[in-house]
């Protein structure tokens, strides 16, 4: 039985298929046929669309994947439907894409180039302020004409740096989210 994915935007669903070729190469292209845009974070949305779903297709299973933005509103309740909510740690996606490494692998710079370590010094939080990290703006942060974009004069292709992110560099909370993805897949 397949698996629907729910996601916010189609830039989050990007960055998503980018990490599972990454994580899940031989399920990566499968695991995104069946996902859902919900035009932001949506989560009844879902729960109504799933719960439409299942009459097409009984024992269906899905996960939507939502940002915390201001403060994580609860999800609703799944009524027992096989429908499980995944709520990033900290405000949005993009914030598990400030990794300078994956950053300047995207980007083409040398390996010894230290410019966007300089760009992110006064943007980002220190690496184990997680609070701090929880309140980062980085969609307004990476976004066209946010901060970090005017400090390297440059777009960031956020998928490639998604791409680029090696498994080492990912946080727990991308980890977590591919192990109950993978979860959902075997049963």
């Amino acid at each position: 039985m397949p698996l629907t994915v729910y996601v916010e935007g189609p830039r989050d669903r990007s960055i998503l298929r980018a990490w599972a070729y990454r994580l899940m190469p031989a399920g990566a292209r499968a695991l995104f046929q069946d996902s859902v845009i919900l035009g932001g974070r949506r989560p009844e949305r879902a729960l109504e669309h799933f719960s439409s779903r299942l009459a097409e297709r009984p024992g269906a299973r899905a996960l939507c994947v939502l940002d915390r933005d201001g403060g994580g509103d609860p999800v609703p309740d799944p009524n027992g439907y096989d429908l499980r909510f995944f709520t990033w740690s900290r405000r949005h996606i993009e914030s598990y894409l400030l990794e300078p490494s994956a950053i300047r692998r995207a980007l083409g710079l040398p390996e010894g180039d230290r410019t966007v370590e300089r760009a992110l010094l006064d943007l980002v939080p220190e690496p184990g302020d997680e609070r701090a990290w929880r309140a980062l703006d980085a969609k307004r942060l990476l976004a066209r004409q946010g901060a970090l974009p005017r400090a390297l004069g440059c777009t960031l292709p956020l998928a490639r740096i998604a791409q680029a992110t090696r498994e080492a560099e990912l946080h727990s909370d991308v980890i977590e989210l591919f192990e109950q993805l993978r979860g959902l897949r075997r049963r």
